[in-house]
């Protein structure tokens, strides 16, 4: 996956800068702040879009395009607006919710499991199968209301910050999760002995 933009020679190390002023300083062709950039915000925008398309390429390809706008727009950042990371998870959000439509008729049995990192053999396999119970149950989910819960409940996001990144008011994003949740709670719901969960 490559990310990194392509600039000239640049500054010093600009370690403790916010997100803005790393921006600014790429804008104005420092390298370093750009490498520093994407250590910290690429992480993020990649597992975003991992959990909203079920998909490693489709993600890394989601991330890069994600990035490369956020250089292109560096010039013109307006700082004290939205950070940095929250429009990338718009951004993001968007990328990946267009994949998801494009391929609609796509079976869910066609999309790969997720891979199992966890070493114990037994709590690994009911680790694995919760995970897939809940990546199939999101991918049922309408696309905003996808998008709300993986960030509220999975990337820790406040709803102030879901909000600014998917241009919805708080009541929006309050009553999009909510329904998400209701829905998982269906889809997942009579399978709560099969996954190992108590009643």
């Amino acid at each position: 996956m490559t990310l990194s933009p392509s600039t000239g020679s640049g500054e010093t190390d600009p370690g403790g800068l916010s997100d803005d002023a790393l921006l600014a300083r790429y804008a104005e062709g420092d390298p370093s702040a750009a490498r520093l950039l994407l250590d910290r915000l690429a992480p993020r925008v990649l597992r975003l879009a991992y959990r909203l398309l079920q998909d490693q390429a489709e993600a890394e390809d989601v991330t890069q395009e994600a990035m490369l706008r956020l250089w292109q727009i560096a010039p013109d950042w307006q700082p004290g607006g939205a950070k940095p990371s929250t429009w990338l998870h718009r951004v993001a959000a968007n990328l990946a919710t267009d994949r998801l439509r494009k391929r609609r008729g796509v079976a869910l049995d066609s999309i790969p499991e997720p891979d199992d990192p966890s070493p114990g053999a037994a709590e690994g396999m009911i680790e694995a199968d919760r995970r897939i119970a809940l990546d199939t149950a999101l991918g049922q989910l309408p696309d905003r209301q996808r998008v709300a819960v993986v960030l509220r409940h999975l990337e820790g996001l406040t709803n102030p910050e879901i909000g600014a990144a998917m241009g919805i008011g708080v009541e929006a994003v309050e009553s999009l999760i909510a329904r998400g949740k209701r829905r998982l709670a269906q889809l997942l719901a009579g399978r709560r002995d099969e996954l190992g969960y108590e009643r």
